[in-house]
């Protein structure tokens, strides 16, 4: 069986979160999709590799199921993170254009054992790296690493702009963390950025981001147009495109490990 999670321990105060980038559908889940489902169009594409080697240090902690098997961005109880909006499941039934991806649609117990199989093992790790940095530096901040397509009517109207930054209206980290991050993606020439728009964290975000016992949560949504070739499959990584985001990507990063000792005792 493949292993769940991927980790990357580094000594520093960063800890990058990748819940959406993996692929792995075991046989006996993928054989319940239908066609559409098993194209997986809705994975964080090559997030894991726009993000690779940022920054020294860094900790990495990477669900490689796909997240059709079980969303881990979502709560294990199943309440949902935008109440009156569209929005998928913690076991998707539709992809985020709302059309059904199962042949055969996962049950009660399905959900229940894929939880502790799959949502459970992901946490776990991501609770225990963030505990092992903040021990190391009484500091730890969870920079969680996301992209979508940039048009998604089900989901969203107009174009998502490409950098979305989700802190739950300031809630989940220190201000410092918010003001930068967004100064940052703000004079990003040739980038359009929101705070606490369409995406204001997800349950990672919403769950680990604790300024009171100084562990800060961030989200980053980017628009997928700012990395790919195209919105569309074969998802081609787009060199030229990273490369220029990457730079950008690298002074968050490393503004935010810079800010990190100054954030310790403020709790």
């Amino acid at each position: 069986m493949t292993n769940p999670v991927e980790i990357k321990r580094g000594d520093g105060p960063i800890v990058l979160g990748l819940p959406h980038t993996g692929t792995h559908v075991p046989d006996d889940i993928a054989a319940k999709l239908n066609d559409r489902g098993r194209e997986l169009a809705d994975t964080d594409w090559h997030i894991h590799t726009l993000y690779d080697g940022l920054i020294d240090n860094v900790t990495t902690v990477r669900a490689t199921f796909h997240r059709y098997v079980i969303d881990a961005n979502r709560d294990p109880e199943g309440v949902s993170l935008y109440p009156g909006q569209n929005t998928t499941t913690l076991v998707p039934l539709t992809d985020f254009d709302g059309e059904n991806i199962w042949d055969i649609a996962p049950t009660e117990a399905d959900i229940a054992a894929r939880a502790a199989n799959f949502h459970a093992p992901y946490h776990a790790a991501l609770a225990a790296e963030l505990e092992r940095v903040r021990a190391k530096h009484g500091v730890a901040i969870l920079y969680d690493c996301h992209s979508i397509r940039s048009n998604i009517p089900f989901l969203f109207e107009g174009t998502l702009p490409d950098f979305n930054i989700g802190t739950n209206l300031g809630t989940t980290c220190d201000p410092m963390i918010e003001t930068l991050t967004s100064e940052i993606c703000s004079q990003a020439e040739g980038y359009s950025t929101v705070l606490n728009g369409r995406f204001k964290g997800g349950w990672t975000t919403r769950h680990y981001g604790r300024p009171d016992i100084n562990q800060h949560a961030i989200q980053m949504e980017l628009a997928q147009s700012t990395y790919l070739s195209a919105e569309e499959a074969p998802w081609a990584y787009d060199q030229s495109r990273a490369a220029k985001l990457r730079t950008h990507l690298t002074d968050i990063l490393k503004t935010l490990a810079d800010l990190a000792p100054s954030l310790r005792g403020k709790s």
